[in-house]
């Protein structure tokens, strides 16, 4: 089973994520803010995280430079600009992806399921 880290002020973007998401079979966590879901990761196995870029106390382009320091797993953006200045920026910054609010929860899983099967064919090629 496959964790996904969930970050997002919105607290109803971010119950409906969790829904969705344990539906589909993902163990979800939730953070409301970056430096929430910073100390999330510590002691987890975190195999992707979707990232709110606008967000209070820590935004999602800081708290993706700082995981980067540390951690290799996916991270998927979303964010309401959508500037293609904006976009470039975030995956510089190490985002692995960018969805642009407002966004289509099956676009998302599509885009988690197309990360995991990386992540699924990359461990085959280690074996």
């Amino acid at each position: 089973m496959f964790t996904v880290l969930v970050c997002d002020d919105d607290a109803a973007i971010l119950e409906s994520l969790r829904i969705y998401l344990s539906q589909e079979g993902y163990r979800v966590l939730c953070a409301r803010d970056g430096l929430e879901a910073l100390e999330q990761v510590q002691g987890e196995e975190i195999h992707c995280m979707v990232l709110d870029i606008m967000m209070p106390r820590l935004d999602g382009l800081k708290t993706t430079l700082k995981l980067r320091e540390k951690y290799n797993f996916p991270i998927i953006l979303l964010s309401a600009k959508s500037e293609d200045t904006d976009k470039i920026e975030a995956l510089d910054a190490g985002a692995d992806d960018y969805l642009t609010k407002p966004f289509s929860v099956e676009e998302l899983l599509a885009r988690l399921r197309v990360t995991f099967r990386r992540l699924n064919d990359s461990r085959e090629e280690q074996v």
